[in-house]
């Protein structure tokens, strides 16, 4: 239901009109892949929001790490995700800076310290935290150290050279302090509790189970036809069904218990 919720939400704002150069069967394969306990190699180089190249080893080994690969030049999914991850965050007590970090990553090697800086401006004032500015870190790298990062979290993506825009998947996960993978997070709202207990989690390097296929499934779409694929739409159809069964089952039978109580 949660999933369904998800999709009706979205829904509108995700149409698209411009055809894509990308075959359906790519389109596929574009899916966030659970690989829990992976390790991310931690001698990969980027450059931060500064400019200044840094490994992404520099943020381990001190406190959990909250992974989101994206572009900051995406027209609306990144910035959904984001958007959520940021709503989730501020429902914590725990606080970024102090108790874990979060690093986006751009999956474009194109995009430039400047855009990471800018991003980086726009969500510390939507997170609203005095002192978290340590605890947010905004990527660019070049091409293969964003395809090594992107193939051990399994996170699979192509680039659109018509639209010339990237297909990806959406979410994040949360790494350890080891830099090990440790829960996967789906789609673009998230559960305060849910990312509080994985966080937790992550602290004590406990690795969490697979999350379950349907919110993966249900927050893929193709972002360039401008529609889901029939299997999500089976999905919502199901769900519809099932609301409005479940509403007639809520009206009804307390009606009946009224009418009886009448008599």
């Amino acid at each position: 239901m949660r999933a369904t919720i998800i999709l009706f939400l979205i829904m509108p704002i995700l149409a698209a009109s411009a055809a894509s150069s990308l075959t359906d069967e790519q389109l596929l394969q574009i899916k966030f892949d659970q690989k829990p306990g992976s390790q991310v190699s931690s001698a990969l180089t980027f450059r931060d929001e500064n400019g200044k190249q840094v490994r992404l080893g520099d943020y381990f080994s001190k406190r959990p790490v909250i992974l989101m690969l994206g572009y900051y030049g995406c027209p609306m999914l990144c910035t959904l995700t984001l958007n959520g991850a940021t709503e989730s965050l501020r429902d914590l007590k725990w606080s970024a800076g102090q108790q874990f970090d979060v690093v986006f990553v751009s999956i474009d090697p194109a995009e430039t310290p400047a855009l990471a800086a800018a991003k980086k401006k726009t969500y510390l004032r939507d997170y609203g935290r005095a002192g978290s500015a340590d605890g947010w870190h905004f990527l660019t790298g070049n091409a293969l150290s964003i395809k090594t990062l992107a193939d051990e979290i399994g996170f699979h993506y192509a680039y659109d050279p018509a639209l010339k825009e990237f297909a990806h998947p959406s979410g994040f996960v949360v790494l350890a302090p080891d830099g090990r993978v440790v829960h996967y997070f789906f789609g673009v709202t998230f559960s305060p509790d849910e990312v509080d207990k994985a966080l937790r989690d992550a602290s004590r390097e406990k690795i969490d189970s697979p999350v379950q296929e349907l919110i993966l499934l249900c927050c893929e779409y193709s972002p360039f036809r401008g529609r889901y694929s029939g299997a999500v739409m089976d999905i919502v159809r199901a769900g519809g069904i099932g609301t409005v069964f479940a509403l007639g089952l809520y009206f009804v039978r307390p009606g009946n218990r009224r009418f009886r109580s009448s008599k």
